[in-house]
């Protein structure tokens, strides 16, 4: 028998899945909760759980593939390693553009004179001289570079010569903005290529905990990654290119709600502890965002689903609205469920919660614990007030107040947050899940008096925002079912074909006539909404908050068998899909310029330069696709070329040229 291993590796949990390959069918699931800062632990705990419950010997897998929302959930809640941008040939304003200055967050960028124009040739020769002085300068602050240069897609020349710079003085990260798409766009590179460098860390202490435990136990399969888009691809190449697992996990999600179900058509909402992620299932497969993916603020040049994702989960913090009749938010931010650290801390959480609950009114921040999340002490680069708040938590969790003792240093704390090094703990949904007997997992006796805590504090006419502990956690429930109705509305609307003039997807959803129909008001006017597609629910918790959804929607709410573990079966029911893409352009009257990995190559005719780099690219995306285990290669090509007409006659502007490679991993034979 043969028998591929799915895992995903969320926020709050990491599932395991086995599928028997003949049958394709699930054999055994298992969860564990993710354990940082070491991933190892949940990882081996998920694979170990779902190998016993299959009964099989670890040696009989074949196949391990792995999806992953921890790059999506890094980015909505702006954490990730400190970097460097090399920005060649760039003016200052250009870091402006495209949220790049947003995403730095005060990380160093530096100018650096170079780049080439749009035919590929040499603008200005690069200042080396410069960009050592500064790597040397910067190298001890940060954890890797991002080096972006002007019209590196059509010469990557100067791209290389820093990168190569760079990793023989440093030995640190670099990643290249022409490595990750070949857009135009130079902030766009920018960021993504910044977004990338950040987060090769992250991806890379999960690829190692999933080798370590394979190796540990025996595994000799080839390790896959899900991909943004869908596609496997080797675990080398997510280690050098994180970013494009952004929505790796939602990606998974979508294939594994297709397999589960078999819909063709219907809305799949996946809820995890950090992100709600909603996308459109049409005729059996998801859109692909032609705009590059979108997640929080950040538009990325990645190929991916075309999907939603919302900071809105599980473990999603609950904000105050203040006012005379208090509301509540949820998100974007995901804190540690109270009910979890005190599971893990209980002495330091009871005897908190409880000297707190003493007092009539909590202050400001009492409910709340920060806990350290690095390995091997904390990360390099702090700010001294945030060495500062980083030394009183190397003993360990504490109360949030006793971390942070003044109001100056809360924001080094919160930077800290930023930067993935600390775990913020306060009330949740999950806790609220607890506290109404919906959840069992933790410890729901903390889990009520955190919230009794959260419910004694005032709104803006000095009254408790809710009587009981029940009374508040049935509010959250609402707040986040609300909020998910409002995501679902959303992506109906972005997704719909109609003409809705000027109003945005998040008016609309929230537009009185929008609520009046889904409430099929019948008065003077009569007003009728639904959805039509059916939502797909998944995720551990969906069926504590979706179940009535469908009925406020107007729609069927599926719900299926195995939805919790849906993800890690998507890892394992994809395909590798390698691309390679180019450019020919006209630089001049009777030349053509094929802009090859190696630089600008020229031609005396269109096709001429189109067959060369064909033949460059058909090789690199089947190299790629060779080196991420693909045996049987099917290569597919897609050309578009733009030209205008002139006096008549057809006139070359530039064309783009796609050579994609598909295939079905290799699996292990024993």
């Amino acid at each position: 028998m043969t028998y591929l291993l799915g895992v995903d590796t969320g926020g709050t949990y990491t599932d395991a899945v086995i599928l028997e390959e003949k049958t394709d069918q699930v054999i055994a699931s298992a969860k564990s909760l993710t354990t940082r800062p070491d991933l190892a632990l949940g990882v081996g705990r998920a694979i170990d759980a779902a190998i016993l419950e299959a009964g099989i010997k670890p040696a009989d897998i074949a196949m391990l593939s792995l999806s992953t929302t921890l790059v999506t959930n890094a980015l909505v809640e702006g954490q990730g390693g400190r970097v460097a941008l090399i920005f060649i040939g760039f003016d200052e304003p250009e870091l402006s553009r495209a949220g790049l200055t947003e995403a730095m967050k005060g990380d160093p960028a530096v100018l650096i004179s170079g780049g080439h124009n749009h035919g590929g040739a040499e603008a200005a020769p690069l200042d080396k001289a410069t960009l050592e002085a500064e790597v040397r300068r910067l190298s001890p602050e940060v954890t890797g570079f991002a080096v972006a240069a002007s019209f590196a897609t059509r010469n990557p020349a100067h791209e290389n010569a820093a990168r190569d710079l760079i990793r023989d003085l440093t030995h640190r990260p670099v990643t290249c903005s022409h490595e990750l798409s070949a857009g135009l766009n130079g902030p766009r590179r920018a960021l993504t290529a910044v977004l990338n460098a950040r987060l090769i860390g992250m991806i890379d202490r999960l690829i190692s905990a999933c080798e370590a435990h394979m190796e540990s136990l025996g595994i000799k399969a080839p390790l896959m990654v899900v991909r943004g888009d869908g596609a496997l691809v080797s675990a080398t190449l997510a280690r050098e290119r994180p970013i494009e697992t952004i929505l790796s996990g939602p990606a998974a999600s979508i294939a594994g709600a297709s397999w589960l179900t078999g819909e063709r058509d219907a809305l799949v909402s996946d809820i995890g502890g950090t992100t709600t992620d909603v996308c459109l299932l049409k005729d059996g497969k998801p859109a692909i965002d032609p705009m590059g993916a979108r997640v929080g603020s950040f538009r990325t040049m990645v190929e991916a689903v075309a999907m939603r994702t919302t900071g809105l989960g599980g473990d999603s913090e609950v904000h105050l609205i203040d006012g005379l009749e208090t509301g509540l938010r949820l998100g974007p931010r995901r804190l540690m469920p109270v009910a979890l650290a005190a599971r893990d801390f209980p002495e330091l959480v009871h005897q908190a919660l409880d000297q707190w609950l003493t007092f009539d009114t909590p202050g400001e921040h009492d409910g709340r614990f920060a806990l350290p999340m690095w390995h091997g002490g904390p990360p390099p680069g702090l700010s001294p007030r945030e060495q500062t708040v980083a030394g009183r938590l190397l003993a360990g969790p504490q109360r949030l107040s006793d971390a942070a003792r003044t109001r100056l240093e809360i924001p080094a704390l919160m930077k800290l947050v930023s930067r993935g090094a600390v775990m913020i703990s306060g009330v949740t949904p999950s806790d609220a899940s607890h506290v109404l007997g919906r959840l069992d997992s933790w410890d729901a006796a903390a889990a009520e008096k955190a919230v009794t805590l959260f419910a004694r504090r005032r709104n803006g006419r000095g009254d408790r925002i809710a009587r009981t502990a029940p009374d508040l956690a049935a509010r959250i429930v609402a707040q986040l079912e609300q909020q998910t109705m409002d995501c679902l509305l959303e992506a109906a609307f972005d997704e719909d074909a109609y003409d809705w003039g000027q109003e945005t997807s998040e008016r609309l959803a929230r537009h009185p006539l929008t609520q009046a129909g889904l409430a099929q008001h019948q008065g003077i006017v009569r007003t009728s909404l639904s959805l039509g597609v059916p939502v797909i629910g998944l995720g551990a918790s969906a069926p504590n908050y979706y179940a009535p959804l469908g009925a406020r929607l107007g729609t069927r709410m599926i719900l299926p068998v195995h939805a919790g573990v849906a993800n890690a079966i998507g890892a394992v029911v994809g395909q590798v899909s390698m691309s390679a893409t180019g450019i020919v352009t006209a630089p001049g009257p009777g030349i053509f310029a094929a802009h090859l990995s190696d630089g600008p190559k020229r031609f005396p005719s269109q096709e001429a330069a189109l067959e060369a780099l064909e033949t460059a690219l058909r090789a690199e995306a089947s190299e790629r696709a060779g080196a991420a285990g693909v045996e049987e290669i099917r290569l597919t090509a897609e050309r578009d070329i733009t030209q205008v007409e002139v006096e008549g006659q057809p006139m070359f502007i530039e064309a783009r040229l796609r050579i994609t490679a598909q295939g079905r991993p290799r699996i292990a034979v024993g």
